[in-house]
């Protein structure tokens, strides 16, 4: 999520984000070629061995506060390596260098949050019907001064009703009623775009949909919330911006396997997946911008590569990581958190079983 303050009478986009560090832009539109490179899947027999001695040692390193996460990665070789994630230099350095006889791999990153807020624009208003990958959120999306928006990922078919995609923390995290004197409700207007981008007035905006609360979190292995599309303002085929039409089947991630995505701040992107079956610690908030209210470790998450934050950036929750292929991607990933170096996604196939869903695509 990206939040942005208001000063006197008007709202202003201030830079104000939900994530730490300061995200950087891209504009990388350069092709890639379609075919995949063969990373290790959750089903592979040494991807399954090591998983069991990352989740075997998983407890004793996070009991370490400084450690916020582990997953399975891969060397130089194809062979598994278990990675560890902690945010000081200190732990880094006397971190365990072999684990029951694998690698131990340790990732300096800052603490991973969820990050609600090109040649493409992707915060600009679009004439209905909408593509998707595109700026948006929860109507009534402001407290305390500040005002927040995210991504309108994708669309997904819920008992024959088509539905936004986007995460829990971009259309329903709103629990108290302090700073704005109402909760996120079932019915709810969704607009694009997200009131960051219109400064904080949701008059400038447009009703694209209607919130289906269903509070994935916190006691759920998800991040992720839906509305129902209001007849008209969508396109009925799916397109996300600069991605097109996806493909109506999925397809499980693999280490190394180059994905893509389309979001409100940092447009077209790509990038390669870096490990599987993370166990990860996030920081939510209960409002815009109301302090901490929880934190939600999550577990068998999809770890991407986000050097400088090139790939996820604070706004582009919500946007679905798909094949980086050129024609009908299948869809691999639901993003929601990240810090500078590393981005995080809840495997697709988790989120569409939330919802009993299927993607919308061909």
């Amino acid at each position: 999520m990206k939040r942005s303050r208001s000063l006197a009478l008007l709202l202003s986009v201030a830079v104000l984000a939900l994530a730490i560090g300061f995200w950087g832009c891209s504009q990388n539109d350069s092709p890639v070629a379609p075919s995949q490179s063969s990373g290790l899947t959750l089903d592979n027999p040494a991807m399954k061995a090591a998983i069991a001695v990352q989740e075997q040692n998983t407890p004793a390193l996070m009991a370490d506060k400084d450690i916020i996460g582990t997953a399975v990665g891969m060397d130089d070789n194809g062979n598994p390596t278990i990675l560890v994630l902690t945010t000081a230099s200190a732990t880094a350095d006397k971190a365990p260098k072999v684990l029951d006889g694998y690698p131990v791999q340790v990732i300096l990153t800052d603490p991973i949050v969820a990050m609600n807020t090109t040649a493409v624009n992707h915060k600009t208003k679009q004439t209905p019907p909408i593509q998707l990958g595109t700026s948006g959120g929860w109507r009534y999306d402001l407290a305390n001064g500040y005002c927040c928006g995210g991504t309108l990922g994708s669309l997904i078919n819920v008992g024959g009703t088509q539905r936004i995609l986007s995460n829990y923390h971009v259309f329903e995290s709103d629990i108290v009623s302090g700073g704005n004197s109402r909760v996120a409700t079932t019915g709810d207007p969704i607009i694009q775009p997200g009131l960051i981008d219109v400064n904080c007035a949701a008059t400038s905006a447009q009703n694209v949909a209607t919130l289906v609360k269903t509070s994935s979190l916190p006691n759920n292995n998800v991040d992720c919330s839906s509305a129902n599309v209001i007849s008209g303002m969508v396109s009925t085929t799916g397109a996300i911006l600069e991605i097109g039409t996806i493909s109506a089947t999925t397809i499980a991630a693999s280490v190394n396997q180059k994905v893509k995505k389309s979001g409100r701040t940092t447009g077209l992107t790509r990038s390669t997946v870096s490990g599987l079956n993370a166990t990860i610690s996030v920081q939510y908030e209960n409002e815009c911008a109301g302090g901490v209210a929880f934190t939600k470790t999550f577990t068998g998450q999809i770890l991407i590569k986000n050097t400088g934050s090139r790939f996820l950036g604070s706004g582009d929750s919500g946007s679905l990581m798909v094949q980086d292929v050129t024609t009908n991607p299948k869809a691999v990933g639901l993003l929601f958190a990240g810090s500078t170096s590393i981005a995080v996604a809840n495997p697709i196939n988790s989120v569409l079983s939330f919802f009993g869903a299927t993607m919308v695509g061909n």
